[in-house]
């Protein structure tokens, strides 16, 4: 059996009841953090508030090199952990693909996603959010400013009235991470589309301290949303509602509010 349990997103806590049971009684325990990680949380803190051990696989271990994992869930109860909800990745789902085609029974226990999460934050509504893209660092896409790709996406929604979420890139080197910031991907953005723009920085979601800002991207742009990880929303046309969430809870002018407020 090979079970994939979603962790939530922010710390040891953030799982579901269904997940932790899962972990506490599987035999082997594997793990990636390379597509996202639980920043309120250490493998070692995991390990402790589940009382097992943690197998890290890297990015090849995971998709170039999965035998061991597969091995593991022939013979018997394996769970495989990521952050957030454990499906939303490609990866996985070719991991689980390859587990079916080799007789293993597989299972999923779901978690939080950052989708959700920027939803019940901000006041958008969930079912108006239209295809989501990734900002990544200049050096992953080897160019300046922000992929084609990015805007083509936020432009195509917003023709539509749909908000776009926007995930910032993660780059992990060796053992050290580092994360796009909610400035930063305004600033991007402020500089290589438009910078009078509504947009909304999410920031540690799920955690105890999560924050929302609403404003123009330039604005945003030189605000410090502190520690990570960090969401941002560029919104399509906003119902009145949504209008009223990003300023109460945003606290968006209401002048900026009114430019996006769907007629």
């Amino acid at each position: 059996m090979l079970t994939f349990v979603g962790l939530g997103l922010y710390d040891e806590r953030s799982v579901t009841l269904a997940g932790r049971d899962a972990i506490r009684a599987a035999d082997r325990v594997f793990a990636e953090f390379y597509t996202s990680r639980l920043v309120g949380a250490s493998v070692d803190d995991l390990e402790a508030f589940h009382d097992t051990d943690i197998e890290v696989r890297d990015r090849a271990g995971v998709e170039q090199d999965p035998e061991p994992i597969l091995d593991a869930a022939r013979e018997g109860d394996v769970v495989f952990l990521t952050a957030g909800d454990t499906m939303i990745s490609t990866t996985h789902v070719d991991l689980r693909l390859r587990a079916e085609e080799r007789g293993i029974e597989t299972r999923v226990i779901h978690g939080t996603t950052a989708q959700a999460a920027a939803s019940s934050l901000t006041g958008l509504q969930n079912y108006r959010f239209g295809k989501a893209t990734t900002l990544p660092f200049e050096r992953s896409h080897g160019g300046t400013g922000v992929p084609n790709s990015v805007i083509e996406t936020i432009e195509a929604n917003r023709e539509r009235g749909l908000h776009t979420l926007v995930f910032l890139d993660i780059t992990v080197e060796s053992d050290h991470e580092t994360y796009m910031r909610g400035e930063q991907a305004a600033s991007l953005l402020a500089e290589h589309w438009r910078a009078d723009a509504l947009g909304v920085v999410v920031a540690r979601a799920g955690s105890p301290d999560p924050v929302v800002r609403a404003g123009r991207l330039s604005a945003l742009a030189e605000t410090d949303f502190g520690e990570p990880l960090h969401l941002l929303v560029v919104p399509g046309s906003l119902h009145y509602i949504e209008r009223d969430a990003l300023e109460a809870i945003g606290e968006a002018p209401a002048e900026v509010l009114e430019e996006n407020v769907a007629e």
